[in-house]
């Protein structure tokens, strides 16, 4: 095959949190990076709009200034309602992370870490649809193959390594024949915005672990979270995993709107007049359900390589995080000459990826069993709940935030269980 000129370093295509993540420590690492977006700015995107220490971390690694000023909504912790019971849990106090979350709408949050990306060098391309891959004669990436403007022109950019961060459709991995792990759990969640002046506030990220119809009081499939937004509005969703009998067999919409039918009508969230937009709905790829994170030129971050945390359903985080290390190693191989040296220091990033969330995520495996089935949930909810120090184990598990040496007894042991835990 004849040489090409390169456009650039690295290609990463998908310029959500993973992707703007990738491409800002790639160009803060001195390395040519065209960053690809298939929408304009500002863009929706369904999510909860909630962030937990582990993400704000990473935005703070990314220079982004997480004050109220600058438009962020701080909360404490987490509020968990069943049972009968209702609990606030704030963050832990951590070395390793700050001890608060924030609030923000994605139509804010993807822009201002697109906008991070270019400020450190990165060149933002948008409206660029990538619809497959360009191979070599052996097989390997090198480059893209795009849809460009409203008039979809066919354009072909070229870069010695691509990052995939196309989000949950992964329709770059599949190109390349990485199809999703049927093995690993996958969950599906809905959310739609309400104007709530009562709920709009708050200093607590809200979850649910039980939903109930009005009036008969019947237990739903799910389970539900609010979270303030800070203007007026709250994002209100439920998500339902794969290991429940209701997953795929549900009207979610309807759903969600049979949960909020039982809330007070001073919470706004029983009128339809007080609802913005419509309800709508994504799927959150769990566990490393598609692997391998690195093959042939192209390395997977974020939802496309299924790094949502199966025991909360987060994914910012992770995305971010998997991101700032795919850059690490990105920047560290293409120092290298191409060949195997280079692709020696590639495999880095997955094996990387096993040691920080292997048994952690095979961990969130079994928890999704367990919680998928309806005696266990109510057993574990009854008993569970009534104790704070138990509850605060739990949610230092769930969230993911412990420190990895020193720390207190809960970090020893949760950083035990991960440690023995085998990866997946």
């Amino acid at each position: 095959m004849t040489a090409v000129e390169n456009d650039a370093d690295v290609i990463v295509v998908g310029a959500g949190p993973g992707g703007s993540a990738t491409a800002y420590h790639l160009a803060r690492h001195g390395v040519r990076v065209l960053l690809l977006e298939k929408t304009e700015f500002p863009r929706e995107k369904v999510c909860g709009d909630g962030l937990t220490p582990r993400a704000v971390r990473q935005l703070i690694r990314m220079g982004v200034d997480t004050s109220p000023e600058a438009g962020w909504l701080h909360n404490r912790g987490l509020r968990v309602i069943g049972g009968g019971v209702r609990l606030e849990l704030d963050w832990p106090d951590l070395a390793s992370f700050p001890n608060y979350g924030l609030v923000r709408t994605r139509l804010d949050f993807d822009d201002l870490l697109a906008k991070r990306a270019v400020s450190a060098g990165a060149d933002l391309r948008t409206s660029v649809n990538v619809i497959g891959p360009v191979l070599d004669d052996n097989g390997r990436v090198i480059g893209v193959e795009a849809e460009t403007g409203p008039d979809k022109a066919p354009a072909t950019f070229h870069a010695p390594l691509v990052v995939a961060a196309d989000g949950v459709s992964g329709r770059f991995p599949l190109a390349l024949g990485l199809a999703k792990r049927e093995d690993r759990p996958i969950g599906v969640a809905v959310r739609r915005y309400y104007r709530s002046e009562v709920r709009h506030d708050d200093d607590y990220l809200e979850s649910w672990l039980e939903l109930r119809a009005k009036g008969t009081g019947e237990l739903l499939p799910g389970y539900g979270w609010i979270f303030g937004l800070g203007d007026g509005r709250v994002n209100v969703g439920l998500g339902i995993l794969n290991s429940s009998s209701a997953f795929g067999k549900t009207n979610y919409r309807r759903l969600l709107t049979d949960w909020l039918a039982n809330t007070p009508p001073e919470w706004g969230m029983t009128d339809e007049a007080n609802a913005e937009g419509p309800t709508l709905g994504a799927a959150l790829p769990m566990g490393f359900n598609r692997v391998p994170h690195y093959t042939r030129g192209v390395m997977l971050v974020g939802d496309s390589g299924g790094m949502v945390n199966p025991f909360n359903g987060e994914g910012i985080a992770y995305a971010m995080e998997s991101g700032e290390l795919a850059a690490e190693v990105a920047a560290q191989a293409l120092a290298r000459p191409a060949g195997a040296e280079r692709e020696r220091a590639l495999m880095a990033y997955p094996q990387e990826l096993r040691t920080r969330f292997g048994g952690y995520y095979r961990l969130g495996g079994i928890f999704v069993k367990l919680i998928g089935r309806p005696e266990v949930m109510r057993v574990a909810t009854k008993h569970g709940m009534p104790h704070p120090t138990l509850m605060r184990f739990v949610l230092k598990l769930l969230a993911n935030l412990t420190d990895p040496r020193g720390g207190d007894a809960m970090d020893r042991v949760i950083n035990a269980m991960t440690r023995v835990a085998p990866a997946v």
